[in-house]
């Protein structure tokens, strides 16, 4: 392992140098990787672990037709690599659990009874484990239990690949029936096209990544943009202006230099008012939200956004209540705004 210094703080990370690809394909050569699931991450790690040359199955019900025929168009066949999922997990020796967290909790009987001695079961997030109680998802001792979890959507891992560049990716060993569950979790991370991996635990990649996801990912991000938006359209700017001024010059500036050389560096590169500006106002907006994160983590690691979550998926109207919000946060004026704004960037006309 690499040794690398995280801001004063030395961690251990596996390159690609130190486990090449060569050596991931050696150690999987007689494995056969069933990815359950065609959904968010399956196809993106399927098709990567296939173009690098492993042997990869698909396990999908049919009855998604959707998932189905995108197994299909993207060249996996019927009865040869794509199966229904009891008859793909029974085939394989990896079995790659990649459906939804709460698709992980109604397929685990079906799941289990398919798992033999010496079989390793992956994750892509530490969900149904950490929280078995509520999941149930109790793996037996015979097999080896690892997580590589990619930080970022299947579409990333899947552009980061084709790019040549990869995803970073978390990886943990839960359970090494075999002794090689180690080498097995390196493998399959690099095999899907990781850029580097860095150890956590199954509670600590969940603890994080649901964190993330509702703060400063996705839930944070999207909350400040409407206050902001509001502010401004309030204030008498146009949709367009307060538009760019909220979510543009962000998404297509400012967060490219973060990118390249961290938020000092894009300090740098903006005018002196905005420097002093931006100062001045990142403690208030910290020490505004930290009570809000504090109450998110604790929410948390006690497992009530898991039971949220899972009391919400396994409503039978769930997907036209997901269907209705998502309709209501596009049709909102700011993100009108934003798709106007984005047929008048240069090459989308």
């Amino acid at each position: 392992m690499a040794k690398i210094d995280f801001g004063g703080v030395i961690e251990e990370v596996v390159t690609r140098e130190e486990f090449p690809l060569e050596k991931a394909r050696e150690v999987l050569k007689n494995e056969i990787i069933a990815v359950i699931g065609y959904g968010v991450q399956g196809p993106a790690q399927a098709l990567n672990m296939r173009d690098n040359g492993l042997n990869v199955i698909v396990g999908q019900a049919p009855e998604f037709k959707n998932d189905w025929d995108k197994a299909i168009a993207d060249g996996f066949i019927p009865g040869k690599t794509l199966f229904p999922v009891a008859e793909a997990a029974k085939r394989g020796t990896i079995i790659q659990y990649l459906v939804s967290d709460a698709a992980q909790r109604m397929l685990w009987p079906q799941i289990k009874e398919c798992l033999n001695k010496g079989d390793a079961l992956y994750f892509s997030h530490g969900f149904s484990i950490t929280y078995k109680d509520q999941t149930g998802v109790i793996p037996p001792p015979y097999v080896d239990v690892i997580l590589v979890a990619p930080k970022g959507s299947g579409t990333s891992v899947r552009r980061n690949f084709l790019a040549g560049t990869g995803i970073n990716s978390s990886y943990s060993v839960y359970q090494d029936y075999t002794g090689r569950a180690t080498e097995r979790v390196l493998a399959l991370g690099i095999a899907i096209g990781s850029g580097y991996l860095f150890p956590t635990t199954f509670e600590k990649e969940v603890y994080s990544d649901l964190t993330g996801e509702r703060g400063v990912l996705m839930g944070a991000l999207a909350g400040i943009m409407h206050a902001q938006y509001q502010v401004l359209r309030e204030n008498g700017h146009s949709p367009s202006e307060a538009f760019n001024e909220t979510v543009e010059e962000l998404t297509q500036s400012l967060i490219r230099l973060v990118d390249e050389r961290g938020m000092d560096w894009m300090f740098a590169n903006c005018s002196a008012t905005a420097q002093r500006g931006a100062l001045d106002w990142m403690p208030k907006f910290r020490d505004a939200v930290l009570p809000l994160f504090k109450e998110l983590y604790e929410r948390v690691k006690t497992g009530k956004e898991t039971e949220r979550v899972l009391q919400a998926l396994s409503n039978p109207n769930y997907r036209d209540q997901l269907n209705a919000e998502l309709n209501q946060l596009g049709s909102s004026e700011m993100w009108r705004a934003g798709a106007a704004v984005r047929k008048l960037r240069p090459g989308n006309k």
